[in-house]
């Protein structure tokens, strides 16, 4: 069994999280480095270029890389404190094994023997249970290499269907919407092209602490005459500089994008030429939202109705736009028909696949585009090539040099794989850069599913908070201790360069995955001696297919600063905007711009449903979560970083100073937050940026401070994302602070 070996708290003691801060070599400002190396950083998808400055094997600071095209020198609060994960305190250095009589409940263990161990258990369960007993679950901040090898290794070596990855939470909706209406997965246009433009339209996108240097486009757009038009709960900080704010009730964005099309028709603001000649399935959306009134919009949405016609006429009477959203109209259980209903109002413009014009989602995680592109989801392999489609089978099994029969069929999503453990279908798993314990809904329930574990192993250069109930861990790679690729939020494969030696006994994970490989006597395939032999394997699995880098090179992505894909030849200069006209694509050759046989794209009827679990008399509040600037996804990374934790050291519950006052709350007040799944109290931050009807949370944080233990497991019935973004909350003020309000706190 997977169970905690020794108290959270004895835990955190000696694995952490413990704060670090610059000193030494990084406090003295005259140190000189031994060397700059130009890579990127290792948090969101918009991989901002940079120098890390190298001294003795350390990563001592940063330089700004002002030639890398996207960031030009800019990072922010997380990318100028990056370095600092480096020769962390918690890093760990050898591979643990449970030991319940240990202070920490685990003990070093050799990294022969902990392999050892994992290949043991593994032929253990499988040859008891079958091949599909043992689940793999990845993770999107790994670069395309590691993420293809996750796929291989799960269908070649351990034939199993059970693999995910932590992209599960974050583009799947936008991925699956893409596909329906474009035929192919990726954002249209580089972001030059929303410099521009007229309008500039985000929605459920907190660019500013989520996506920092896409604000500076976004100003700068501003700055050359666009309206900016935001809509989100919240008035988040770039909804403060907008031009129009639309404040909708979480989970109602596909009412305001069918409310907007109404007015688009009605008033004839539609670009009839673009509909009629590149488009399908128009007419059947027209009379979809043909009752979507601006009364009903704005009953439904909550927002005014002159907010909705003001929004309608500046989009649709814009020449040039750019429409961009993220997580907020994503995480819902009709996330795919928001996102979609988003598409609709670009393909009914037809401002796409020409300059200053541009639809893209902003990703997430480092890799969140290239993670999901070859081979690590359930039902994908390499290429962007479907794991179902016989064809596309046939072509991965020659080139993995497999029987096509002995390839599992799909799988199912990450949450589904718990259940599955529930059930006893699933024994036992790996996961690699993944930290379900805090980033899945329900959280409790995850957790009980990790106890119930036969065996479980996690790789991770930190002891994250789902490895604590691991029987073997083994001391994986940070971003810097190797080299690869990835894929930024625009589209563009961009190169991760080593700056430094693995410390101790960790490995890179790619090598503790041939490891493991070997140790099972199943190293055919995996016998790779370093990321660019991957890459090249993964050129010519991809060659042909949607998602095409046969013609990308580390030589080109370095002498062009990156290669957008596709990428089909080596003579190719790649791809930086999407559809544009009389362009070619493997699957409508040369019939239209679109990824279809018809080279049209296609217009999708996108229903209103409301949230899984709306409010009611006994829980009146939604809750939505989300981001702060300082912290990162589960926080493995952000809450070990001083200077980040500095910022913002724990969550809090913001609220309207209208709820506050009916709940007779004030500033710094502790708070419970309850919702059917369990409650959490926090202190009370009174805000005028968020609806009075909602409370928000972010969700870095682990243990009883994890906003996710409240969060519903409800999902999307195509993309089987969670919806983090809406459930019924109640708000009560606490008679006294928490029992655990100073106990887990990061350690100095």
């Amino acid at each position: 069994m997977a169970q905690l070996p020794r108290s959270e708290l004895e835990m955190i003691a000696a694995y952490g999280p413990h704060v670090a801060h610059a000193q030494g070599q990084r406090l003295e400002a005259g140190v000189e480095p031994d060397r700059l190396v130009k890579t990127h950083c290792c948090f969101c998808g918009q991989q901002c270029g940079i120098q890390l400055k190298v001294k003795d094997n350390t990563v001592i600071g940063f330089e700004p890389w002002y030639d890398f095209p996207f960031n030009q020198g800019m990072l922010c609060p997380k990318g100028v404190k990056r370095y600092l994960q480096g020769a962390h305190p918690d890093r760990l250095l050898t591979a643990l094994e449970r030991d319940p009589a240990s202070s920490g409940g685990f003990r070093p263990i050799g990294y022969d023997a902990a392999i050892q161990r994992v290949a043991d258990e593994i032929s253990r369960i499988q040859a008891q249970y079958g091949n599909s007993a043992f689940g793999i679950l990845s993770g999107a901040s790994l670069t395309t290499e590691k993420t293809y090898l996750m796929g291989k290794f799960a269908r070649m070596c351990l034939k199993t269907p059970y693999i995910d990855y932590n992209g599960r939470l974050c583009m799947v909706s936008a991925g699956a919407a893409n596909k329906k209406s474009f035929g192919i997965d990726r954002a249209a246009n580089a972001w030059d092209d929303m410099l521009h433009t007229d309008v500039v339209w985000i929605s459920g996108a907190n660019v500013a602490e989520c996506a920092p240097i896409t604000t500076s486009y976004v100003w700068r757009a501003r700055e050359n005459g666009a309206k900016i038009i935001v809509v989100d709960p919240r008035i988040t900080p770039i909804a403060r500089t907008c031009d129009l704010y639309l404040p909708i009730k979480p989970g109602r964005d596909i009412a305001l994008f069918n409310g907007i099309l109404h007015l688009m028709i009605k008033h004839d603001w539609l670009d009839h030429e673009f509909i009629n000649n590149h488009t399908v399935g128009f007419e059947a959306v027209a009379e979809h939202v043909a009752d979507w009134t601006p009364k009903r919009t704005a009953e439904v949405t909550g927002i005014a109705e002159k907010g909705i016609q003001q929004a309608a006429e500046w989009w649709g009477t814009a020449k040039t736009s750019f429409m961009t959203h993220a997580r907020g109209i994503e995480h819902h259980t009709h996330g795919v028909q928001n996102v979609l209903g988003a598409i609709s109002l670009v393909l009914a413009s037809g401002r796409i696949g020409r300059p200053n014009c541009g639809y893209a989602t902003i990703t997430g995680q480092a890799n969140g585009q290239g993670g999901r592109e070859h081979g690590q989801k359930c039902d994908q392999l390499p290429g962007w090539r479907d794991l179902a489609n016989p064809e596309h089978r046939q072509h991965i099994a020659n080139i993995w040099d497999m029987p096509v029969e002995e390839m599992p069929q799909p799988g199912v999503d990450a949450y589904e794989i718990f259940r599955k453990i529930e059930t006893g279908e699933i024994k036992g798993l790996l996961s690699l850069c993944f930290n379900p314990k805090v980033s899945l809904p329900d959280s409790d329930y995850v957790s009980a599913m990790l106890d119930k574990l036969e065996f479980y192993t996690s790789i991770d250069f930190f002891l994250n908070d789902s490895a604590r109930h691991a029987d073997i861990v083994l001391p994986g790679s940070l971003q810097e201790e190797d080299e690869g690729t990835v894929t930024q939020a625009e589209g563009r494969v961009i190169k991760i360069n080593q700056a430094i030696e693995c410390p101790g006994e960790a490995r890179q994970d790619w090598r503790i995955i041939q490891d493991i490989a070997q140790a099972l006597g199943r190293s055919k395939g995996f016998t790779f001696d370093g990321p660019r032999a991957i890459f090249e394997e993964l050129r010519r699995a991809s060659k042909g297919g949607v998602a095409d880098y046969s013609g990308i090179t580390y030589e080109k992505i370095e002498a062009q600063n990156g290669v957008f894909w596709p990428c089909p030849s080596d003579d190719h200069p790649g791809t930086p905007r999407l559809f544009e006209p009389n362009s070619w694509n493997p699957v409508a050759k040369g019939a239209g711009p679109f990824y279809f046989p018809d080279g049209k794209a296609r217009f999708n009827v996108a229903p209103y449903t409301p949230p899984a679990e709306d409010v009611d008399p006994e829980y009146p509040l939604m809750l939505t979560t989300g981001r702060v600037i300082s912290h990162f996804l589960s926080g493995t990374q952000t809450r070990r970083i001083g200077p980040l934790v500095d910022q913002y050291a724990e969550p809090r519950i913001e609220l309207h100073p209208q709820l506050a006052l009916r709940l007779n709350i004030k500033e710094g007040d502790w708070v419970t937050a309850q919702t059917r799944r369990g409650e959490i109290t926090l202190r009370a931050q009174v805000v005028r940026t968020i609806r009075p009807d909602t409370i928000f949370v972010p969700y870095h944080w682990a243990g009883q401070k994890s906003i996710n233990r409240l969060t519903i497991a409800a999902q999307d019935p195509i993309s089987k994302i969670p919806e983090y973004k809406v459930c019924a909350v109640r708000l009560i003020k606490a008679t006294q602070a928490p029992a655990y309000a100073s106990q887990l706190e990061p350690q100095q």
